[in-house]
């Protein structure tokens, strides 16, 4: 009996060992820096990287194009005041001054589109306020 239990014992031993075998080359495999998880780790590590770089680059381009848009905004506001200023200006002057050589029904047209426009600005700006 003492024999059979010492088979079995190095039976079980031999096999503890070879299992034990198998899964160090799995774990080696799996570790791999070329091939297994850890190149994939590798890989996407670096991709990380690239992907941070190309973040800041975007955000640098981002930051120089709103600061460029702030600024011809502003341009902007400042000629649209001015275009303001002059179309209010020209308000004042007389029709037939405007153009001379206007039948009555030419001026009674200006007129009216001139009321017209200076009616919805009015009305804008007060909507405005």
């Amino acid at each position: 009996m003492e024999l059979i239990a010492d088979i079995l014992l190095i039976a079980g031993a031999l096999g503890a060992g070879f299992y034990c075998i198998v899964l160090s080359r799995r774990l080696n495999r799996f570790t791999n820096l070329e091939k297994g998880v850890g190149g994939a780790i590798a890989v996407l590590s670096s991709q990380v990287d690239d992907m941070t770089k190309a973040l800041d680059e975007a955000r640098s381009a981002t930051n120089t194009s709103a600061s460029s848009l702030r600024d011809m905004t502003g341009r902007a506001e400042g000629v649209a005041q001015r275009l303001e200023l002059l179309v209010a200006s020209m308000h004042d002057l007389p029709v037939d001054a405007a153009k001379p050589g206007m039948d009555e029904k030419e001026e009674a047209d200006v007129i009216a589109i001139d009321k017209t426009v200076f009616q919805s600005r009015r009305s804008v700006r007060e909507a405005a306020e």
